[in-house]
């Protein structure tokens, strides 16, 4: 197109154009492209140099492709011009459509902005359409908008071109022809900025997806060999709770195969007296100890702790248990709250624990019942029409007093004859003749003789009856729902076993008993029921003759 006289373009130029904007079309990558736009201008439009200034995401333009000259290249290729500039070029000139021409008439205000730009050396003009070495022309490249025009698109760059080939500026054919490429240029270069932002996407989303495989790999390698259990359960929905997967530390500890683990959820497991522990544990980042079920019918203390893990972003979520063994932890837990608890040498509950027990029956009434019925006469103004028992008002409109709100009160029989009524008998055991014992034959004979006692005193008593030893040779008997006669008999057939000879140390001896029957009742302390029961056992010693005391 160097030298067609317009209107006469020859085909072999049109052919030129087609195929560099072609080439536009198919660069590998954005700096291709914008190399491939600035020769373009030169193989196909005939201009010696052309220079492609691309718009930056601040909105100034940096020289990103230039063709023509090498040392021009050299020199301006990356430098920046800002877009107060760039602007103030583009507003002025003359306007063919889209293309701005500024004569070299105008051109030497711009000869000190920061726009970079490359001077030429020639002639003045000697006709009117000669092209000036100080002349500028630029083709504005913007995003194709609606419909694929140029029209009110973005700016994304501007396309520079000087010295024509043919010494002329271009006519109304080579600049429609440059108007057209830039047009082309803009498709291209933002066709080439989206392919590199997709290969950076699916780069950054192929390295995504290895990270994800590597922290599932991770995830499933962590899971399957845990040194302790782990299990997936459904979270929400019907099948809430459910379990998925079970890696083999649980399988083992539980002593089912993760087929049949499938069908459970942990509420299935967990010991009958552990589920209201497990309802209380939140569902997420809870965590409790509970006893979970066997495949052999036993169970095992476990530790187990739960996380939410979300399958996606807004996707499923899932339930992460953690289950630990703490069986031989709580294993030396019982054996050291049963030592704290019980007596070393007869395994008995001692006179601590007989206390606690004792005292957890019993409550302390800081009001008496009298007091509390006039405090209510008082408030309300009137008498109580009706008195029922010990620490009730019945009024009108009134309800019950109890000072402990569901305690049920323990009662004793009145009097020294039978009347009916049933109460907590404690009987207060003394050995009689066992002094004699351990001086005699020693100390492992008079531990045999206590440990043999205690066995028969648990074997002589009811299930749910409590058997202590308070220390030496004194023992307890906490038996609730006897009545006077009911606790006599007891007394009587437990001193009857006693007196029955004990193998210790290879020889057989005999101790008495004496029994002291003491009730307890709410309002008295655990001491004061102990003492009671003490002082009757005295008195039932003291009234029977010595040699009676002890058979043997």
């Amino acid at each position: 197109m160097e030298s067609e006289s317009e209107p006469y373009v020859r085909l072999a130029s049109l052919r030129q154009l087609h195929q560099v904007m072609a080439d536009m079309n198919t660069a590998r990558s954005l700096a291709d492209t914008l190399q491939t736009v600035a020769e373009g201008v030169v193989a196909a439009l005939g201009y010696e140099l052309a220079c492609v200034n691309l718009v930056r995401p601040d909105g100034d333009l940096v020289v990103a492709a230039f063709a023509g000259n090498p040392a021009a290249e050299a020199l301006i290729t990356g430098r920046v011009g800002s877009r107060d500039s760039w602007e103030r070029r583009l507003g002025m000139g003359e306007h063919w459509g889209d293309l701005v021409f500024i004569p070299h008439t105008e051109g030497w205000v711009l000869d000190d902005d920061d726009v970079p730009q490359w001077y030429t050396d020639g002639p003045a003009p000697r006709f009117e359409d000669e092209w000036h070495p100080a002349d500028r022309l630029f083709a504005p490249m913007y995003a194709p908008g609606p419909q694929g025009s140029a029209a009110g698109g973005e700016l994304i760059g501007v396309l520079s071109v000087d010295r024509p080939r043919n010494g002329r500026r271009p006519g109304a054919w080579g600049r429609e022809a440059l108007q057209m490429y830039a047009f082309q240029a803009a498709i291209a270069i933002s066709n080439a900025r989206l392919r590199a932002n997709m290969q950076r996407a699916l780069v950054r989303l192929e390295r995504e997806q290895q990270a994800l495989r590597a922290s599932e790999e991770s995830f499933r390698q962590a899971f399957e060999y845990a040194p302790s259990g782990m299990a997936i359960a459904e979270m929400g929905g019907d099948q809430h709770g459910r379990i998925l997967r079970t890696n083999d530390a649980l399988c083992r500890l539980l002593g089912r195969p993760a087929s049949a683990m499938r069908r459970y959820s942990f509420s299935d497991l967990v010991h009958p007296e552990d589920i209201g522990t497990l309802l209380r544990t939140s569902a997420e980042g809870g965590r409790a100890e509970l006893r979970l079920g066997r495949r052999d019918g036993t169970y095992v203390w476990v530790s187990l702790r739960n996380s939410v893990v979300a399958d996606a972003a807004d996707g499923p979520r899932f339930l992460l248990t953690h289950v630990e063994d703490i069986e031989e932890r709580k294993r030396r837990e019982l054996q050291l709250a049963h030592r704290a608890s019980h007596d070393s040498l007869t395994g008995l509950p001692n006179s601590a624990e007989l206390r606690s027990r004792l005292s957890s029956r019993l409550c302390q009434r800081a009001t008496s019942p009298h007091t509390a019925v006039e405090s209510v006469d008082a408030a309300y103004g009137h008498p109580a029409f009706d008195v029922v028992g010990p620490g009730f008002d019945f009024r009108q409109g009134v309800e019950p007093y109890d000072a402990y709100d569901h305690h049920v009160h323990t009662v004793a029989p009145d009097g020294d004859h039978d009347d009916g009524t049933k109460g907590l008998a404690v009987l207060f055991c003394d050995l009689d003749g066992f002094k004699s014992i351990n001086d005699r034959f020693g100390h492992n004979a008079g531990d045999a003789v206590l440990i043999e006692v205690a066995r028969r005193l648990s074997n002589g008593v009811r299930d749910g009856d409590t058997v202590a030893r308070l220390g030496g040779d004194e023992f307890v008997i906490l038996a609730d729902g006897l009545g006077r006669a009911d606790a006599q008999d007891l007394a009587v057939r437990l001193r009857n076993e006693i007196i029955q000879p004990i193998r210790a140390e290879g020889r057989a001896v005999r101790v008495g008993a004496s029994f002291g029957i003491g009730w307890a009742h709410c309002g008295m302390t655990a001491d004061e029921v102990l003492k009671s029961a003490d002082e009757r056992m005295y008195v039932e010693k003291r009234s029977r003759p010595k040699q009676h005391r002890r058979a043997g």
